[in-house]
């Protein structure tokens, strides 16, 4: 499942990434060093894509039916 584009690196403030989780919630998760996988220039933050997408696979969850 692809949700995010995969070549793209999105920025913090995208708001696409609310379909996680909002701001201050993945800033809390990037100091406790949960969360998807994040690139840092200096200040800034910044995700990619294809790391996105396998975050959102492994938080996936299949009932058993």
């Amino acid at each position: 499942m692809k949700i995010f584009e995969d070549e793209r690196i999105y920025d913090d403030s995208d708001v696409e990434l609310d379909l996680i989780a909002p701001k201050n919630k993945r800033a809390q998760w990037r100091h406790r060093r949960v969360g998807p996988a994040f690139v840092k220039f200096g200040r800034r933050v910044k995700y990619i894509g294809t790391d996105l997408n396998t975050y959102v696979e492994q938080s996936r969850i299949s009932p058993i039916g």
